[in-house]
């Protein structure tokens, strides 16, 4: 790994291992109980066994993918906030904002215009904001401003349509609103204000899988034993007489024909 000049490697790991620590209950095993919990759509999954032509355990391992996957980006926001409580002149309040950038003698935000602190709200993906919560996060900026006449306040986007720092524009109570120091940043351009290093951002994802790797190699119980497919096959062998059958009776067990 090439050593990061604006975090240390023992804190890149311990917050890597806080991530994936933070995944929880996502890493306990599947059995056939959770794996229904919330009933699956048996006709689903043959449609799409079929179309796609995968096998009867990359379906099942799919579905279980796709609901450990449902709430794993609030632990992708975990390791996307908390990584700045390891950064010089950073800090990440307990609530109000996700992150705090501060410097005494100031913050360039612009070619021109200078600051001492900038507020953060962060989020994952740029479309993943409505049009009424993008007015209320919006509002809390201006409010923001209003308090502290030394300040600037970003909306910082992970995956944003383009590497930028450019004045947010948002339509509130129909009208479009626009101020110099409410700003539209991609999280390449915040890693480079922040480090002062214009690849920050790359030299994190360039680290990032070796050390997850070592971390997962280091841990004995992130790799779940799912016990789905095997349970289903047993099902099938000697009460259905087949998987598809054992897969519609999860969600049709009580329907007519199916008893």
């Amino acid at each position: 790994m090439r050593p990061l000049s604006f975090i240390s490697k023992e804190d890149f790991q311990k917050h890597i291992e806080a991530t994936i620590k933070n995944y929880g209950e996502k890493l306990e095993p599947f059995n056939l109980k959770k794996f229904n919990k919330n009933t699956i759509d048996p006709i689903k999954l043959i449609f799409d066994k079929t179309v796609y032509k995968f096998s009867w355990e990359e379906i099942v391992k799919n579905e279980i993918f796709r609901q450990r996957d449902k709430s794993n980006n609030n632990d992708i926001g975990y390791f996307h906030q908390r990584i700045f409580n390891y950064m010089a002149n950073c800090k990440v309040p307990s609530n109000g904002w996700d992150v705090v950038f501060s410097k005494d003698d100031g913050i360039y935000i612009s070619d021109s215009d200078k600051v001492s602190r900038v507020f953060i709200e962060m989020k994952n993906k740029h479309n993943t904001m409505n049009a009424a919560s993008s007015g209320k996060t919006y509002i809390k900026m201006q409010s923001q401003l209003l308090n502290d006449d030394d300040c600037a306040c970003f909306l910082v986007e992970v995956i944003a349509k383009d590497s930028q720092n450019i004045p947010w524009t948002v339509s509130v109570d129909g009208q479009q609103k626009k101020h110099k120091r409410i700003r539209r940043v991609s999280i390449d351009k915040f890693y480079a204000l922040v480090t002062g290093q214009e690849d920050a951002f790359y030299q994190i994802c360039m680290a990032l899988p070796e050390v997850i790797e070592n971390v997962v190699a280091d841990s004995v119980s992130v790799a779940p034993n799912d016990s789905v497919i095997d349970e289903l096959k047993d099902m099938a062998e000697q009460k259905c007489g087949s998987f598809a059958l054992a897969l519609y009776m999860l969600g049709f067990s009580s329907y007519l024909g199916f008893k």
